[in-house]
């Protein structure tokens, strides 16, 4: 167990600082909640649950600009709109909030299942004589890739080098920014180009280019930046998260044949324990605001102008709120969880995601025989993932 100043003055959440971040989270919740890590350029932390809620509630408080990522994906703009603070936010998020209604993404569900067991069929093609295969690059990267690209307009030629653009903006920022910077200038460039494609025939398609195409926020057209920022952001949202949340399920299933077990006898298991992996291996471990005024949290002063990062992760394991909070329980219930944010910023694609996770599931446990870790493999990213299907099977 890391020690409490180790935790408190270099607390971070990217990368290898993953692997131990569940007994970081321990001790932040039990010995100080609220503290200050030098990362970053600095900013204060805040993990428990209920405090976490409260500053979702608070854009007056909280602001999410200059950018809700830290550290950001270093546009040259806030990307819309999940950099955006009211009253300009509220307009940029109702233009895609009919796309991803319950009963909308209800209607991309026969597509979802036969994306998903298309891809769980070619897993078992794929399975080398020791019976090992990759489930990321085979099955969990690809399927939101595919899924998500199609809701968004993105031609099914580019796909191949969405991971690079994924890999390089998203988990190389920390370490490599001037890689993360090039990839980003690329995806600007297409973008750009995708933008100006559909613009000669903006009504001959029913997907998220064209929603933004035909948007109008205050009785206007949205400018080509505008355009670009909400694409990028989509983009890199709609292809990583739900592609780690996939990944992270299936790598705990791997290491609990209980759990397999229980939720291929008993599929209507499935849509509660993937909320249980939501909660406990979320993609989104904390989102960074700006205090606007001078404010008080678990009684420590926080300046404005300061930043801070709201730590869903640690939220997630909050005694106060979860019995046995480490604990993965696949059929805990009542699992108020913050793997998607909360208040006006909550995922704006949480019902997309939360859909995919579910009929990811049900079809490669349906398709997948029992199946184990073939090697070390952190629980955390979209990187490979080797398992292996058991003798006998």
């Amino acid at each position: 167990m890391p020690n409490q100043q180790t935790v408190t003055n270099d607390f971070g959440f990217h990368g290898e600082q993953l692997d131990r971040i569940f007994d970081d989270y321990e001790v932040m919740l039990d010995s100080q909640p609220v503290g200050y890590s030098n990362r970053y350029g600095g900013f204060w932390y805040i993990t428990k649950s209920d405090d976490i809620f409260d500053a979702e509630q608070d854009p007056e408080t909280w602001a999410v600009g200059p950018s809700m990522l830290l550290p950001s994906f270093g546009t040259d703009s806030p990307l819309i709109p999940i950099d955006i603070d009211p009253p300009a936010h509220a307009a940029y998020r109702k233009i895609l909030l009919p796309m991803f209604t319950p009963m909308a993404i209800s209607k991309l569900e026969p597509g979802m299942h036969e994306t998903a067991q298309q891809l769980a069929d070619q897993v078992m093609e794929a399975v080398d004589e020791d019976g090992v295969f990759d489930a990321s690059s085979l099955f969990s990267r690809p399927m939101p890739t595919i899924i998500f690209s199609r809701i968004a307009g993105y031609p099914e030629e580019d796909w191949p080098q969405f991971d690079r653009w994924v890999d390089e903006i998203i988990y190389d920022r920390t370490e490599y920014p001037e890689r993360a910077k090039a990839a980003g200038d690329e995806l600007y460039a297409y973008m750009a180009k995708l933008i100006a494609v559909r613009r000669e025939d903006p009504e001959s398609h029913d997907d998220i280019m064209n929603q933004l195409l035909n948007a109008r926020v205050d009785g206007r057209e949205l400018s080509h930046d505008e355009l670009l920022s909400y694409g990028y952001l989509l983009f890199v949202a709609g292809l990583d998260t739900t592609a780690w949340a996939i990944r992270a399920s299936i790598w705990f299933l791997a290491q609990n044949p209980d759990a397999q077990r229980k939720l291929r006898q008993d599929p209507t298991l499935i849509p509660n324990a993937a909320e249980e992996f939501l909660r406990t291996l979320s993609p989104v471990q904390a989102m960074a605001r700006t205090a606007l005024k001078d404010t008080e949290v678990q009684g420590q002063e926080i300046k404005a102008g300061d930043r801070a990062v709201l730590v869903f992760g640690a939220g997630n394991r909050d005694p106060e709120v979860y019995p046995n909070p480490n604990e993965i329980d696949i059929e805990r219930e009542n699992n108020r969880h913050l793997a998607f944010g909360g208040g006006i910023h909550r995922c704006l694609g949480s019902n997309l995601g939360r859909k995919e996770l579910v009929i990811a599931l049900e079809h490669f446990l349906s398709t997948v025989p029992d199946f184990e870790l073939a090697g070390d493999s952190p629980w955390h990213g979209v990187g490979p993932l080797p398992i292996r299907v058991k003798k006998g099977n």
